[in-house]
């Protein structure tokens, strides 16, 4: 059994990798549905929402560029804070008032990405995403320049 916690371990970072890449292409596939009328448009309509309505347009918006961040993993971790909030006011003000269960309004996908990018709020990118690639470069430069600026300190007696 702890071979099977170890390799599962192992292989972590990869399933979070992959989990983000998943969400955040189908949350940017419903930006883009809304904004370019693709894959059925807005609501299936095959229609576009029209530029600056509220809160439609704004929300696909940020699925657009959110659902696209979260997807190669470049500012994880705040792109999923901004979608998560997204989510939870679609939640809140589109699909709670109609019932109070998901199952009952609908909201089960609003539900489900606001939870998805909350998690990825707290545990970041995960492997495969540009934050690692951007990360590593940006701390092996810090830390090279902390140990240049060391002077040695003189001993006294």
């Amino acid at each position: 059994m702890n071979s099977l916690a170890s390799r599962l371990n192992q292989a972590q970072p990869y399933a979070l990798g992959l989990f983000r890449i998943v969400v955040g292409l189908l949350f940017l596939c419903h930006g883009a549905a809304s904004l370019f009328g693709v894959l059925g448009g807005a609501g299936g309509s095959g229609a576009t929402l029209p530029s600056g309505t509220w809160p439609g347009w704004y929300a696909a918006v940020i699925q657009l560029v959110a659902g696209a961040l979260v997807l190669v993993g470049l500012g994880t971790r705040g792109a999923a804070f901004i979608a998560s909030g997204s989510m939870a006011y679609a939640y809140f003000d589109v699909h709670q008032p109609q019932a109070l269960f998901p199952l009952q309004n609908s909201g089960e996908g609003a539900a489900m990405f606001c939870w998805a990018f909350l998690l990825l709020v707290f545990t970041g990118s995960g492997a495969l995403g540009l934050d690692g690639l951007f990360g590593a470069r940006g701390a092996t430069a810090a830390g090279a320049g902390e140990r240049s600026e060391e002077k040695p300190s003189a001993v006294t007696a």
